[in-house]
């Protein structure tokens, strides 16, 4: 997903886990870096780019935090289904683990 776009809306944004929001931001202020760097040396085509990502940055940090006061509801987290053999090696992890009697 690129940062700076309509993509990185309010209600895509509800739907990311707290890690995602996160790295997201990470990315976010990466991106600022490069762009103050391509400017800072004359680089730059695009100086709207600049005003988008800060927006971002300042959305993402709106919904971690709006998250953290429980204003905002964090998404469910959504659980795989276990697969049948994955449990029977569990079990057998489990028997293996176990305290075996010794024979006198």
């Amino acid at each position: 997903m690129a940062i700076g776009t309509k993509e990185l809306g309010v209600t895509e944004l509800d739907t990311f886990e707290d890690q995602r929001l996160v790295e997201e931001l990470r990315k976010a202020k990466e991106e600022l870096f490069n762009l103050r760097f391509q400017s800072a040396t004359g680089q730059l085509e695009s100086h709207g780019r600049i005003r988008a990502v800060k927006r971002d940055i300042a959305r993402l940090y709106t919904v971690i935090r709006e998250r953290e006061l429980g204003i905002r509801a964090t998404p469910a987290p959504v659980e795989a289904p276990a697969k049948k053999a994955s449990k029977a090696k569990a079990k057998k992890a489990d028997e293996a683990d176990a305290p075996k009697e010794e024979a006198e």
